[in-house]
């Protein structure tokens, strides 16, 4: 993950939630206000390190006392009072997260008593771990794992541990199938009865199953009735979707492998960068955050000159604190990715770099506005729940149309329409302005919901100006 000595970044940190609830739980104690009696001890050293504290979460008499701390090669090893189920828990995730801002919050100092004695146990348990893995590769040769032909094998835990959760969201898959199955013998006119608790509820018990795709699928579900007219038909389309991405759970072995691998990551597994590295001129073409009361979430688009591929950058902090220096738009980095294991694979990780951004001339390829509406068909086929994919559009006329907007092929009679979200951003006049009627390039994301514009660049030689 990191190097021992060398302190982490935000998204290191959240990668170590067990589930979407626990990150966000970590983006409210990632700050210092719960804390008290923090500490940390061996940071910059190459055999590990540690931090302490006391997190006053909740209503109980006592603060929880969490300790986390890294060495021996053998990854983080977390202890907390907290009684949590999910590893690490949010307490030890929002101690780290103080740990990676580096502003003092965090001090260096020496450990109280009763995280020296917790440090012993781990200490004592990690010398006898070691022991019994050195007596059984002494009994047995050692074999490469399942997975992962030539490397390293997983540890039994690690192997139990998967085991488990798949069993989790198995049960709740189970359970949801019949539930969907209720409501449409119950009829959709009755969806609007109980109102969003029951949906709710439903969504709880898949946080549970440790499945929060799958929670987060079920939440907008909960919206769907009161999302005005037409809602019926909207709500039978979603709850076939989520019915599909049951059956691709429960049927995950027969899929083909990345077909599978989107499954697991719909639903909320996590995933890790495996794909080789690509080494290119990445140029930065859009960027953007989202954010709720817990955590930000920033979107960067990359276009690979080499490649002629548009790859996704996802990084993550925690509500109220900076995330990382952005990549500006427009110019040109010189790195290495590495793609994530689903279908497309387009969502990336990036790697190393080689120089500074660059101004580029370079623009992405772009297509016409039926060109892009037939990309998006194309990528369903693979991924039948992806919401958006990114498309440039070549030659295009922002126009009203009616109350809403949409963008026109200068050549053609073929037109794409905004999504109602874009047409209320002051990126839309950004773009009205930079057309003044004449063809501009634009680059976005085309979904069924319509267009949505991050950047364009006008006819000609021109910088690319940001939308959003």
């Amino acid at each position: 993950m990191t190097q021992q000595g060398a302190r982490w970044t935000v998204d290191q940190v959240l990668a170590l939630a067990p589930d979407a609830a626990s990150r966000q739980a970590a983006g409210r104690l990632g700050a210092a206000g719960p804390w008290s009696g923090l500490g940390s001890s061996g940071v910059g050293d190459s055999d590990g390190w540690t931090a302490w504290g006391l997190c006053r979460d909740g209503s109980g008499s006592e603060p929880y006392r969490t300790v986390v701390t890294v060495g021996d090669g053998s990854g983080p090893v977390y202890r907390c009072d907290c009684q949590g189920r999910g590893l690490p828990c949010e307490h030890a995730l929002g101690l780290l997260l103080l740990w990676t801002g580096g502003d003092g919050a965090v001090p260096e100092g020496d450990a109280p008593a009763w995280a020296r004695r917790w440090l012993a146990e781990v200490q004592e348990g990690s010398a006898r771990r070691r022991k019994e893995r050195r007596e059984r590769r002494e009994r047995q040769e050692p074999t490469a794992g399942p997975h992962h032909a030539g490397g390293p094998r997983a540890t039994e835990a690690a192997w139990r541990r998967a085991e488990e959760r798949a069993g989790r969201i198995t049960a709740g898959v189970t359970d949801l199938e019949q539930r969907l199955t209720d409501l449409l013998r119950g009829g959709l006119a009755g969806a609007e009865q109980p109102g969003y608790a029951l949906w709710e509820e439903t969504a709880a018990r898949m946080i549970d199953a440790q499945a929060p795709g799958l929670a987060s699928r079920v939440r907008e579900l909960g919206t769907i009735p009161a999302s005005g007219p037409g809602w019926p038909v909207r709500l039978l389309e979603e709850c076939a979707l989520l019915h599909l991405l049951g059956r691709g759970w429960l049927h995950r072995e027969r899929l083909p492998d990345g077909l599978a691998a989107t499954v697991r990551s719909r639903v909320g597994l996590p995933t890790s960068a495996d794909g080789p590295p690509v080494r290119d001129r990445w140029l930065v073409v859009a960027r953007y955050d989202t954010a709720d009361t817990r955590l930000t979430t920033r979107r960067t688009w990359l276009y690979g000159v080499e490649e002629d591929r548009t790859v996704l950058l996802l990084s993550y902090g925690a509500s109220g604190r900076p995330l990382e220096p952005p990549l500006p738009v427009g110019l040109a980095l010189d790195a290495e990715v590495s793609a994530h294991p689903d279908t497309g694979r387009r969502r990336v990780a990036l790697g190393r770099r080689f120089g500074p951004p660059a101004p580029t001339p370079v623009r992405p390829g772009g297509v016409t506005a039926s060109r892009a509406a037939g990309v998006y068909g194309e990528a369903l086929r693979e991924d039948p729940w992806l919401e958006s994919v990114p498309v440039t559009l070549e030659r295009v006329v922002p126009v009203p149309d009616g109350d809403a907007w949409q963008l026109a092929d200068a050549d053609s009679d073929t037109a794409l329409p905004l999504t109602p979200a874009a047409g209320n951003r002051p990126g839309l006049w950004r773009l009205v302005a930079l057309s003044g009627g004449a063809p501009v390039t634009v680059f976005g994301e085309c979904g069924h919901r319509g267009f949505t514009p991050l950047t364009a660049w006008p006819t000609g030689p021109g910088r690319a100006v940001p939308l959003c």
